[in-house]
């Protein structure tokens, strides 16, 4: 594993986590690797479950509707509504767990993700608000920390693979 800088940081006080990651790739690889359904969906779960974007309309009022499916076919559904876009460097997204038919079930959380690039290496910070201590704390005891690194893990794997296609 090389020096790349990645921490996660719980912030109590404000209800929010933290997240900083620096990935070995360019800028806009890493922007169409959180912005893009096709490379979403070969990362963005913890193995051996498996995201399935079901519809992604990546603007500003659009969303994102996807599950989480297990090996055995269990689903646990989440919908993104994305509130701001620019292009390349941030975006931010209202985020709730839902069931299979778009009924969000509150509260939810909001991402704020900043992209920024310094001699080829992509540094990602990731905040989420959490509109209660208690969903945050619900979050972390779901295992968030260990699945959302081990996401950022297949992520790194995907770039460098995607980098040596380039």
């Amino acid at each position: 594993m090389s020096n790349l800088q990645f921490d996660f940081t719980v912030d109590k006080s404000t209800n929010s986590v933290i997240i900083n990651r620096e990935f070995n790739a360019g800028q806009s690889l890493v922007w169409d690797a959180f912005t893009k359904q096709e490379l979403l969906d070969q990362w963005w779960a913890p193995k051996p479950w498996e995201s399935r974007t079901k519809f992604m309309d990546f603007k500003v009022g659009g969303r994102r509707f996807y599950a989480m499916a297990s090996p055995e076919g269990q689903e646990h559904w989440s919908i993104q509504k994305y509130t701001s876009i620019s292009p390349e460097t941030n975006f931010k997204f209202f985020s709730a767990f839902a069931d299979k038919d778009e009924n969000p079930q509150l509260p939810g959380s909001e991402w704020d993700l900043n992209f920024s690039e310094q001699n080829g290496t992509t540094r990602v910070r990731i905040t989420i608000y959490n509109e209660s201590l208690e969903r945050m704390e619900k979050m972390i005891e779901m295992g968030f920390q260990g699945g959302f690194t081990m996401t950022l893990n297949f992520l790194e794997n995907l770039l460098t693979t995607l980098s040596q296609r380039q």
